[in-house]
This record gives C-alpha cells, sequence and structure tokens, in this order.
C-alpha cells in the first residue's frame, strides 16, 4: 500500500445499508463526488427506498439490491454481478433497540455481516473497506473525553455486536494485510433517521411532537451524548477512505462536544415554541451514561470540523419531520 492519498471519484463503490439513514446520506455524497459506479445492498429492514429518491434521479445507473448483506450466498452471487468493485462502505446493522428485544437475531446477524465481508475483502473481491462501528461498543465512558485507546466495554447485545466485528475486521487487517479501516460514530442524528419501531431519541420526540404522543426519558435524563449531524459523519467517513494515513486505523466520528438528553428536549422545544408532553420512566438496562468522543486523531488526519451546528442540525432535522408529518408519514413506511 502506498501512502499517497486516494480518490473516490471514478471508482466503484458498494454500500451495504445504503437506503437507511446514514447509508443514504453516504450514497447521496459518493454521487456527488463523482463516482463512476455505484451499488447498494439493504433488504429494507430500516432503510427506506424513498432515501434513495435524490440519488436515483442524479445517478440512473444507481442499482439496488434489496438482498441480506448477512445473507453469504447472495453476497457473493451480488459481487459476481456487478464486477469488480473497488470499496464497500458497510452501514448495514440491526440496531440497538432491537438489541433489547431480539438479542440473539441481532448479534449474531451484525458479526455475520462484517464475516462475510472480511472473507471477499480477503479474496480480493473488493479493495478497501470501510466499516462503520459505533460509540456503543465503548459503553458508559470511564474517562472523558474517550478517545479510540477506550476500553471496549460493551452493555447490549447490539454494542457487543459492534465490539465483536471491530475486532474481526482488525484480525482480518493484521493477519492478511488487507486494506480497512474502522469509523466509530457517536450519535447521528438528521433528516431521514427512522422514526419507525426501534426508532433514536431524535425522532421519537419529533413523532411524538408532531403525532400527538406523549415522550419518555428514561431514567432522569441527564445522560450525555455527543450528537454529530449525519452529513459531517458521512464527509469524515469519505475523507479517511481518502486519507492514506488512516488505513488499518480505528477512528471517532463526533462532535467532541455532549449533550443531555433534557437539553437536546428543551432546545427541540424551543424551535418548535411548544412544549412535548413527556412522562419518565425508570432507567433503561445497557442505556449509557456519558458518550462524548476524543476527536483528536480525526483532526490530525482529516482537520475534521463539524460544518453544522447541534442548533442548526436539529433546525433543519425538525423542519424535515414537520413536513412528513404534514403529508402524514410521521410512522407511515
Amino acid at each position: 500500500m502506498g501512502s499517497s492519498n486516494r480518490t473516490i471519484e471514478g471508482k466503484h463503490v458498494l454500500v451495504t445499508g445504503g437506503a437507511g439513514f446514514i447509508g443514504s446520506h453516504m450514497v447521496d455524497l459518493l454521487v456527488s463526488e463523482g463516482v463512476k459506479q455505484l451499488t447498494v445492498i439493504d433488504n429494507l429492514f430500516l432503510g427506506n427506498l424513498a432515501n434513495l429518491d435524490d440519488a436515483n434521479r442524479k445517478m440512473h445507473n444507481l442499482q439496488v439490491l434489496c438482498i441480506d448483506a448477512a445473507d453469504e450466498l447472495e453476497v457473493r452471487e451480488s459481487f459476481a454481478k456487478t464486477g469488480q468493485v473497488d470499496v464497500v462502505f458497510d452501514l448495514a446493522v440491526i440496531p440497538l433497540p432491537t438489541s433489547l428485544e431480539r438479542p440473539r437475531f441481532c448479534f449474531d446477524t451484525n458479526v455475520r455481516i462484517t464475516s462475510v465481508l472480511c472473507e471477499l475483502l480477503r479474496e480480493g473481491r473488493f479493495e478497501t473497506l470501510v466499516h462503520f462501528s459505533s460509540s456503543e461498543a465503548y459503553g458508559s465512558a470511564r474517562s472523558v473525553p474517550m478517545g479510540e485507546e477506550h476500553p471496549l466495554d460493551p452493555l447490549t447485545p447490539y454494542a457487543a455486536s459492534k465490539a465483536a466485528s471491530d475486532h474481526l475486521v482488525r484480525t482480518y487487517a493484521a493477519t492478511f494485510g488487507v486494506d480497512a479501516l474502522v469509523v466509530r460514530p457517536f450519535n447521528n442524528y438528521g433528516p431521514r433517521q427512522n422514526d419507525l419501531q426501534y426508532a433514536g431519541v431524535i425522532p421519537t420526540m419529533l413523532k411524538c411532537a408532531f403525532g400527538g404522543g406523549t415522550f419518555t426519558i428514561f431514567g432522569d435524563g441527564q445522560q450525555t451524548r455527543d450528537y454529530i449531524f449525519v452529513t459531517d459523519t458521512v464527509h469524515a467517513a469519505l475523507s479517511l477512505y481518502e486519507c492514506s494515513n488512516a488505513r488499518g486505523k480505528v477512528v471517532n466520528i463526533g462532535s467532541g462536544t455532549e449533550i443531555s438528553i433534557l437539553d437536546i428536549k428543551a432546545k427541540v422545544e424551543r424551535i418548535l415554541g411548544r412544549v412535548i408532553p413527556t412522562e419518565h420512566k425508570e432507567h433503561r438496562p445497557g442505556d449509557v451514561r456519558r458518550h462524548r468522543a476524543d476527536v483528536a486523531l480525526l483532526k490530525s488526519l482529516i482537520g475534521f470540523e463539524p460544518r453544522i451546528s447541534i442548533d442548526q442540525g436539529l433546525a433543519s432535522t425538525v423542519e424535515f419531520y414537520r413536513q412528513r408529518a404534514e403529508r402524514g408519514l410521521i410512522g407511515v413506511q
């Protein structure tokens, strides 16, 4: 592997989970960066083909395969049909809330997705893997900010699946010399985040705000997260792919700041101009207490600074869900 930087332009890129929340924003960015060929694999467990409407308008040869990224046979067949792939951005995932109801399904599926891709990478079916991990792999912060060397201490089966997958990718890189990068995003938010079953905090809050429901805060609401706007995450991931010094590394992607659930709610209420009805329930098992990313490595590699502030990001997110609600689409797939 040379030390020179590379470009995504003119490449054949495959995105697993590309119809999902972060995945579809990754697809939009890749289209705008001039990739030659783009293939999306998504079984629509959480993904939604409507998330790819913009990309389809701009790239007429965008190929979308509705298959399960954990099904090795189907994935192998799709690789055989699509021709040589240069890079895979791996965003397919069964999310954290699912692991509280279907723990084994979540763990097995997430690890299998990673395992299938690592094997194809080892066989030379593509050149570079950019694997999306999760800050959940760290568990609750033992030290703040949380650097990449923070112990992996997962608290949910989902988090365990992400930690296991990270180890798998790194062992393939160490054992077989493959070109693999692990990016570890903290809490993403923004337009297109799933507001159905297994939804995150912000879409759930907005669904209650626009749908007349009551928002549930588990515990005291003082638990913090490092929120980063989705487009900042995908820009960072692409820049890391292009950065020669990032190869083989694990790199946090976050804002480097933390905010409590109660403070997020107060900001959203200020934007809406009204209070969201709220109830408090018992602390949820496996809910991490504090998260704040150490982004020193990210900054040193690509000079990263978030482009979208939390107030800007929340305003555009609220507007997205307001429009969904006006079209009667909140909570509708």
